[in-house]
């Protein structure tokens, strides 16, 4: 294996010969196959060690034309609901023995073109995406083009070839407003995200639900969009509250936004759960944190993950009938920032 002075790479032929076995041997035992007897592995494994051979997989499914590479095109990784999703992601796909490869579009939908066709060209073999703002069902035709399996989580896109996860974002918000409604709170705002997200149309018309079915009017002025963020939650309390009738009571589009508000209130000297009501969406690991913590909606983030890769590794494996579409619990968790913690609860309708 010396060649000018320098040590060559290491092959499977070098193992097999040290070894003492076949070629093919040492492949089976590189690739984990249960068929190797106990003995023959363990003198494949030590010739390993001994040689300090290094196995490319990324050549090796070059050579079987197969791929173990899965592509997790998220749309926003720096809020935390979102990262704690893809943990849920990645854990479901390294179990299933595939490789996540991880893309953060930043609500791009260019970007998220970009890496998806990246992804590719390095032998992604299916995708779960969350889309970015704006995207529709066209904007995936490249991809549908590819043939390559696509699963869709948190924001739905119209299109019957997709699978998707989603929560109940309709039930949620119509729970939430509900609850806000049995406080006794009458002028219930509904702030952040933007008109165009499917998961925002989805929580307002929870909201909206709620409010016929109590016999209350729309205020279209309590409606406010922002961007989906704390930023956006601080911009939208503001414009609520300088209304001549202001809202006393916020549902808010996610928890970020809702802390946003919470920040907000703060600064004008004011509580939230004591001089105004705040519940949010999601229930990510801040909401318990935040002071005082955080009414929401609990959607569990890595539980749909994991949905989204269960779906996937179905297509993959040829055992989905067709497009799959799940739809996951939405929760009421009462803390203290609605004002109501402790406080015994209505009955579920």
């Amino acid at each position: 294996m010396l060649k000018g002075g320098g040590q060559s790479r290491v092959t499977i032929v070098d193992i097999a010969r040290a070894a003492g076995v076949s070629k093919s041997t040492v492949s089976l035992v590189l690739q984990g196959s249960p068929l190797v007897k106990p003995d023959k592995y363990d003198k494949v494994r030590e010739a390993i060690q001994r040689l300090g051979y290094v196995y490319h997989r990324g050549a090796a499914n070059l050579r079987r034309s197969v791929s173990d590479v899965v592509g997790l095109v998220i749309n926003d990784l720096t809020n935390p609901f979102f990262a704690e999703m893809t943990v849920g992601l990645e854990a479901a796909l390294q179990t299933a023995g595939l490789i996540p490869f991880l893309a953060n579009t930043g609500e791009s939908p260019t970007r998220q073109a970009l890496v998806m066709r990246a992804m590719r060209e390095h032998g992604a073999v299916g995708y779960v995406l969350c889309p970015a703002i704006g995207t529709n069902a066209d904007d995936l035709a490249e991809v549908r083009a590819w043939g390559l399996p696509v699963t869709t989580v948190m924001r739905r896109l119209l299109a019957d070839w997709l699978s998707s996860v989603t929560p109940d974002n309709v039930g949620g918000a119509r729970r939430a407003t509900e609850h806000l409604l049995w406080l006794g709170h009458r002028r219930i705002a509904f702030v952040g995200g933007r008109v165009g997200m499917v998961v925002h149309e989805e929580r307002r018309a929870g909201w909206e639900t709620a409010l016929r079915q109590a016999g209350l009017p729309l205020d279209p002025a309590l409606a406010v969009e922002s961007t989906p963020n704390r930023d956006g939650g601080a911009v939208a309390l503001q414009r609520v509250m300088s209304l001549a009738d202001p809202p006393t009571a916020a549902l808010c589009f996610n928890d970020v936004v809702a802390i946003g508000v919470i920040y907000a209130l703060n600064g004008r000297g004011l509580a939230a759960g004591r001089d105004f009501a705040v519940v949010g969406f999601d229930d990510i690991a801040d909401a318990r944190l935040i002071h005082p913590p955080l009414t929401t909606v609990a959607v569990e983030s890595r539980r749909l993950g994991e949905h989204a890769a269960t779906i996937l590794l179905e297509q993959l494996a040829g055992t989905a009938a067709g497009p799959q579409h799940i739809t996951g619990d939405a929760r009421l968790i009462v803390r203290a920032s609605c004002g109501a913690a402790g406080a015994p609860q209505p009955k579920a309708a």
